[in-house]
């Protein structure tokens, strides 16, 4: 692959940089495990110190289910604790720390796991998770630029020149200034922030109306507005058109989340006011909601650029819709991830056997912008959603081209009718400013 200069269309930069330095259970294989490496980061740490890991993968574990908070209180001494989920839309916490968040009395969107007897058992999906988690200690502004820092030369290690960070705060935002301002920026970073951050993400880098189009020869630049429609396919919880071979109960085809009206009305204000949305959409459910609501502005709203986020499973029939809904600026960008494929291959198999040949539709969206005569890497991009997954750009190729684990027999090839070629691939992380 050479000296490229690579694109990351699609992390979370200070978060890969916390993770770098945090316990990880990349490796975890059980349960059991798990609670031993948190016994072991307890006996090392002060009493009143919160006790978390992250990365978990519960459905590659033994026993494909996570620790209950019974036994995180066991293992850690009876402190604040939590195991985190790779996808980082899940998470399991002790007694304690859901006591301290106060996220039981929580009432919004999300799911509390509770047993036979309504005992909650620890764990948080979905909103319910990001709850809990916006009620730990915040971070102060010199910690955020320490981990901004650390994930720079981490990516900047790997050939990663230009990054997307797609849940920027205002911490961030006055880091990444900073860091422009006295030079230590190496790299160029668009930032999105979620509905909750925008205001305060913009205020704070005193971008105007047309912040999309603003400030195009700066490193840092504001792109856009965030939005979350769906869950993860490990949590089951991505929204799809068919029901999951396991499904939670009270969700079989997943968690649609946002209502349609606030949904739309961010698009219009995208178009008004010049800026991307970008919308979170893992499940063909998910996308097709997006195109549906994309379509239904007339068209002289439809001038933003929507950024669908994921796209991991897309239905046959919206594949062209990507190419044929954008209207004079207005285009709709396939960002994905090809690189999840390789670490989800057990749970694709397990939780969606029918639709699996819709995973990681890759080839179809390519030969589709090509059949409208689009350019594929203007309207397809790769990323890697790190920290969920090891941002290296070869984990992509080896995604997009071989659709398995390196090492794995050609038979255990996911749609293996969605392969692309090396150069493809390639082609579709190279950054632009490079």
């Amino acid at each position: 692959m050479g000296e490229a200069r690579w694109r990351d269309a699609h992390l979370h930069l200070a978060a890969h940089g916390e993770e770098l330095d945090s316990v990880s259970l990349r490796a975890c294989g059980s349960v059991g495990e798990c609670l031993e490496i948190l016994a072991r980061a307890a006996a090392d740490a002060p009493r009143d110190a919160w006790i978390t890991a992250r990365h978990a993968r519960v459905e590659s574990w033994t026993e494909r289910r996570w620790p209950t908070s019974r036994e995180l209180d066991e293992a850690t001494g009876g402190r604040c604790a939590f195991v985190q989920s790779f996808d980082h839309h899940a998470l399991a916490a002790s007694t304690r720390a859901m006591e301290r968040t106060g996220v039981l009395e929580y009432a919004g969107d999300g799911v509390i796991e509770r047993d036979g007897s309504g005992r909650a058992t620890g764990l948080l999906l979905e909103g319910t998770a990001n709850a809990f988690l916006a009620a730990l200690p915040a971070k102060t502004d010199a910690e955020v630029r320490g981990h901004i820092e650390r994930a720079q030369d981490d990516l900047l290690s790997r050939g990663i020149v230009e990054v997307h960070d797609m849940f920027t705060t205002a911490a961030m935002a006055r880091a990444l200034r900073e860091m422009e301002r006295d030079g230590s920026l190496r790299m160029r970073v668009w930032l999105y922030a979620t509905p909750e951050h925008f205001d305060e993400v913009r205020a704070e880098l005193g971008a105007p109306v047309g912040i999309g189009r603003r400030d195009e020869d700066g490193r840092v630049r504001f792109r856009g507005m965030k939005l979350f429609t769906d869950g993860t396919l490990n949590s089951r919880t991505a929204h799809m058109l068919h029901p999951f071979a396991e499904p939670i109960a009270e969700h079989p085809c997943g968690t649609p989340l946002l209502e349609d009206g606030f949904i739309r009305e961010a698009m219009l204000r995208g178009a008004r006011e010049g800026f991307d949305v970008t919308a979170h959409a893992i499940g063909d459910g998910a996308v097709r909601r997006m195109l549906d609501l994309y379509e239904s502005l007339d068209a002289d709203e439809r001038g933003l650029t929507l950024r669908i986020e994921h796209a991991q499973f897309v239905d046959e029939a919206d594949v062209g819709r990507f190419l044929g809904l954008g209207v004079g600026r207005g285009r709709v960008i396939a960002s994905m991830q090809p690189c999840h494929l390789l670490a989800d291959i057990e749970a694709l198999h397990r939780l969606v056997p029918g639709r699996i040949d819709r995973a990681f539709p890759v080839r179809d969206l390519v030969e589709a912008a090509e059949a409208h005569g689009v350019r594929a890497e203007e309207v397809v991009w790769f990323g890697s959603d790190t920290p969920v997954v090891d941002p290296s750009p070869s984990e992509n190729v080896q995604a997009a081209v071989h659709r398995r684990r390196a090492g794995m027999p050609a038979d255990a090839m996911v749609a293996p009718g969605q392969a692309l070629d090396e150069a493809t691939a390639v082609r579709l992380m190279r950054s632009a400013e490079g």
